[in-house]
């Protein structure tokens, strides 16, 4: 990328980090079989959802799974006033979601594709051993 993602406002890294944390979850769903439009998007929601981003970064923070960086880059985006919250979500979760998607973007946007598809993978597998925790299996709340 010709500009430094370091020096990039969190808000900017955040709207990369959520396009590419879509574009994932939808190859994952899809590479598990799901065909169904209205299927693929309900399952796609309980994913992409700003308190299931937001219990992904508290888990990296909370395990030591980021590197300075990144800690660095999610505090940035924890602390990004935006001006709006969505009306579905508390200001502290919506603060952490754009943490999440704040380092995806920044690790996307520095072209570390490993980095960039170990914490995807380890998003999934977070958000899916919460559900296995909740009892709410596949399906979202």
């Amino acid at each position: 990328m010709a500009r430094d993602a370091k020096q990039m406002k969190s808000l900017a890294l955040a709207y990369m980090g959520d396009a590419v944390y879509e574009v994932y979850i939808r190859e994952y769903l899809i590479g598990s079989g799901q065909v169904q439009p209205n299927k693929l998007h309900q399952r796609a929601v309980g994913y992409v959802a700003g308190k299931q981003q937001a219990a992904v970064i508290r888990h990296w923070l909370e395990t030591g799974f980021l590197t300075e960086e990144e800690e660095r880059i999610a505090a940035r985006g924890r602390n990004a006033k935006s001006g709006s919250v969505p009306k579905n979500t508390s200001v502290q979760t919506y603060r952490y979601a754009t943490a999440f998607e704040a380092v995806i973007g920044y690790v996307y946007l520095e072209e570390q594709k490993e980095r960039l598809a170990e914490l995807m993978q380890d998003a999934v597998n977070v958000i899916e051993r919460r559900r296995g925790q909740d009892g709410s299996g596949t399906n979202n709340r």
